[in-house]
């Protein structure tokens, strides 16, 4: 192997229920360091602990109740992959650098859509559910 290349992965060699036992535990350190070190995430996730009860009790139609809970799904699996990116930045360079600000403005945008796809998800079919209580 060359002096300059990059060190080989130990994890990538397991299959079977090794990799699937790698990749849990890599999972599970990843979400505990979005809940220890981002801030939107928890909040996002307070959030989701909230309205996913609510999205499986509301008298809706089954696939709608994958929809109000999968849009709150989705948020968090695109904060997440968000924060990937602002990591992955700042692990280059703290420099403050034009591709640098445009790839963590395309992530938060990513996130503000998901967002809105959340609220109107919520809006449209959720609604009336809880206009119709107060009626």
């Amino acid at each position: 192997m060359p002096d300059n290349a990059p060190p080989l992965n130990p994890y990538k060699g397991n299959r079977g229920v090794t990799r699937a036992w790698h990749a849990l535990k890599n999972s599970i350190s990843g979400f505990r360091d979005a809940w220890r070190e981002e801030s939107a995430f928890r909040q996002e996730l307070t959030l989701a602990a909230i309205l996913v009860p609510c999205g499986i009790v509301i008298p809706v139609t089954a696939v709608e109740h994958v929809l109000l809970i999968g849009c709150v799904l989705l948020v968090l699996i695109v904060e997440l992959l968000n924060s990937s990116v602002e990591a992955a930045i700042d692990r280059i360079s703290l420099d403050l650098h034009e591709l640098s600000k445009r790839a963590k403005d395309f992530g938060s945008a990513a996130v503000t859509v998901a967002l809105f796809l959340c609220l109107l998800t919520w809006v449209l079919l959720a609604g009336p559910v809880v206009l119709h209580w107060f009626k």
